[in-house]
């Protein structure tokens, strides 16, 4: 299969990519709106492909589903009054999606939906099973016949086959059965469902409208788009189920220790957001002062890489009184390729994506702060530019520890060897990316920023398995078979 192509095809494939974002929303008018307004606000979270199922009388079984899912971005999709005029009905669920394999085939946009005994079913997921393939091959040889290349579909099959009489007993048996992380929502004539893997690894907020119907979403940022007020978090391995007498909550896996991924607080998540009652911005300013105190060197400017360093820099500007300037501008409508991207053209990628402010840099002493390094190209041309826009120095802080293993949770990571912080000491790295010194926060210090010493209670209270190779949940696809690394690294950001 080939991989899909990059939303944005100058980045050489160097940087976490995101994972992705679900929506939905249980008896409201216009609905399928409401979503893919919701989507709009997550688009972050995934640029490939984007979905809504929405539903014509919720609560009744004579509800009809009404589908539209296209590749490319949500306003693309979902711009043509036509196409929203066609997604009639009073509940929905959405989805935006990233992924790196499969074919660019309308076969592996979600949400998937199927007809079961007891109706339509509509799916959407955000993480990566780490047992997909074993379940798949029972699956198969069981009779089930996959329509699509996604670990998303694993959930639809043991749905079928599951012997319990409602779908809420179905789902949570599927959900029994499956490891990795996850969060959900399903749509079928009874209910809106969410759901989150027993450890929280991947977000989940309720919220509710000015109406009084109830919403789910990735992040608070998609609840104050469509004016929903935020009511809670979903808690760890929590099943919330919304129907027309309200909502009810189920836990059938028990109270565990949540590991919620750090690097939503480093990265994925939009700035304006709150993940897991703390404010994505106020952390990152908290990293970027906690990376000054570890880390200072002297210099002139603080200069953020846009946008993810942003209020990373502000903090370490604040922290240590050097002056934060823009001395690099993005360009935001850099989007899929105009020009056929050959070497020469791949050569200015940077260059298309970022720009050198030289009067805020030109003959100063710079500190770049950014999120992080992966393979380390973006660096070592952002470092270049810089230079060559006059920089006397050029010092790069980043403001998460060094990413030493891949996830395997959902997040869209090269393999380990092509990590260079897996390869390379700190002094190495910054000699390949030519800049004058190179510092990451350390673990400690990150855990500081958000509140935490790193283990209380005997184990982390974050999900840090790409800086540790801690990994909270079994992989089990991969004992034994070391061969499956790249395939199951390819499967994430279902």
């Amino acid at each position: 299969m080939q991989p899909l192509p990059s939303t944005n095809p100058w980045d050489e494939d160097d940087g976490f990519h995101e994972e992705c974002g679900v929506f939905g929303v249980w008896n409201a008018s216009d609905a399928a709106a409401l979503t893919a307004l919701g989507l709009h606000a997550l688009q972050h979270r995934g640029q490939e492909a984007s979905g809504v199922v929405a539903l014509t009388d919720p609560g009744s079984e004579k509800g009809v589903f009404n589908a539209h899912r296209g590749l490319g971005l949500v306003g693309d999709i979902f711009g043509d009054a036509k196409v929203m005029a066609g997604l009639k009905g009073r509940a929905a669920v959405g989805h935006n999606r990233y992924a790196t394999t499969g074919e660019t085939a309308l076969r592996n946009v979600q949400p998937l939906y199927a007809d079961f005994e007891f109706g339509g079913l509509a799916v959407a997921h955000n993480g990566n099973l780490t047992n997909a393939t074993a379940l798949k091959r029972a699956l198969v040889r069981r009779g089930c016949l996959f329509q699509s290349t996604t670990d998303s579909e694993v959930f639809v099959h043991l749905i079928a086959i599951s012997l319990y009489a409602n779908v809420v007993d179905r789902l949570i048996d599927a959900l029994k059965q499956v490891q990795g992380a996850y969060s959900l929502i399903a749509l079928h004539h009874g209910a809106l469902i969410g759901a989150r893997d027993p450890l929280g690894v991947r977000p989940l907020v309720l919220g509710r409208l000015p109406e009084g119907a109830m919403v789910l979403a990735s992040e608070t940022c998609a609840l104050d788009i469509v004016g929903a007020e935020f009511v809670r978090d979903i808690e760890p391995g929590e099943i919330v189920v919304i129907d027309d007498s309200g909502l009810r909550s189920i836990n059938p896996f028990g109270r565990q220790q949540s590991r919620f991924c750090i690097f939503e607080y480093i990265y994925f998540a939009r700035p304006d957001s709150v993940m897991e009652g703390t404010p994505v911005y106020g952390v990152r300013k908290s990293i970027g002062a906690e990376l000054a105190r570890e880390s200072h060197v002297e210099a002139d400017v603080i200069v953020p890489v846009p946008d993810s360093g942003v209020p990373a820099a502000m903090g370490y500007a604040a922290e240590s009184g050097i002056p934060f300037e823009l001395g690099i501008i993005r360009n935001h409508y850099v989007g899929r390729t105009f020009i056929e991207p050959t070497d020469q053209i791949r050569n200015l990628g940077v260059k298309l994506k970022h720009s050198a402010n030289r009067p805020m840099i030109e003959g100063r002493r710079v500190i770049l702060v950014d999120d992080s390094i992966v393979r380390g190209t973006t660096s070592k041309k952002i470092v270049e530019m810089v230079r060559q826009a006059g920089a006397k120095e050029v010092h790069m802080r980043i403001s998460s520890p060094p990413t030493t293993h891949p996830c395997f949770y959902g997040i869209d990571t090269p393999e380990r060897e092509k990590l260079l912080a897996a390869n390379h000491d700190v002094e190495e790295m910054a000699r390949i990316i030519g800049a004058d010194s190179l510092a990451f926060i350390s673990l400690d210090g990150l855990y500081r920023a958000l509140g935490h010493a790193r283990r209380e209670s005997g184990a982390p209270q974050y999900c840090d398995a790409c800086f540790t190779g801690d990994y909270a949940i079994p992989l089990t696809d991969l004992v034994g078979h070391p061969e499956r690394v790249p395939a199951l690294l390819a499967a994430n950001g279902q």
